[in-house]
């Protein structure tokens, strides 16, 4: 069985980030969505609450699941067993980091590969930080994240 974990802060999830779910779940047996506990940023929603909206908006998919963790991602990687870390591409500016990161964990794990999928055209500017801001200062977020979530940002702010 092919195991991939698609690995994010995911506050929130995002349409773009959905496109990515999809389109792994495709391609692997099984996708977890990985919501890493990174306390170098100041979410809006807890763990536990990302980990249960995503849980809401991917119950349709029967192959991907959702956890959380923290620490080095290869780590978790082979604690799950999973060969595959998904990373989703918006653009160049992306693909440095992430690149970065794929070199690291290939040397700490080489037999994990990191899969990267380019976003569709449509969320190619989309990212969470940008959806906080725009809800924030009292933008419109419709078609950005799905309802649900819409609905929790605006709860939260």
């Amino acid at each position: 069985m092919k195991i991939g974990i698609y690995p994010g802060s995911f506050d929130p999830i995002t349409n773009g980030h959905l496109d990515i779910i999809e389109r792994a779940s495709k391609i692997c047996d099984k996708v977890i969505v990985g919501v890493l506990e990174n306390p170098s940023k100041n979410p809006i929603f807890t763990l536990s609450e990302r980990v249960e909206l995503i849980e809401k908006v991917v119950k349709d998919y029967s192959n991907v699941t959702v956890d959380c963790f923290s620490g080095l991602l290869i780590d978790y990687a082979n604690k799950k067993d999973a060969k595959v870390i998904i990373k989703g591409l918006r653009a160049v500016s992306d693909f440095e980091y992430e690149f970065q990161m794929a070199l690291m964990n290939r040397k700490l794990a080489p037999e994990v590969e990191t899969i990267f999928l380019m976003t569709s055209s449509k969320n190619s500017y989309l990212s969470s930080s940008l959806v906080k801001e725009v809800a924030k200062f009292g933008g419109c977020i419709e078609g950005l994240v799905p309802d649900i979530i819409k609905k929790a940002i605006l709860k939260k702010i």
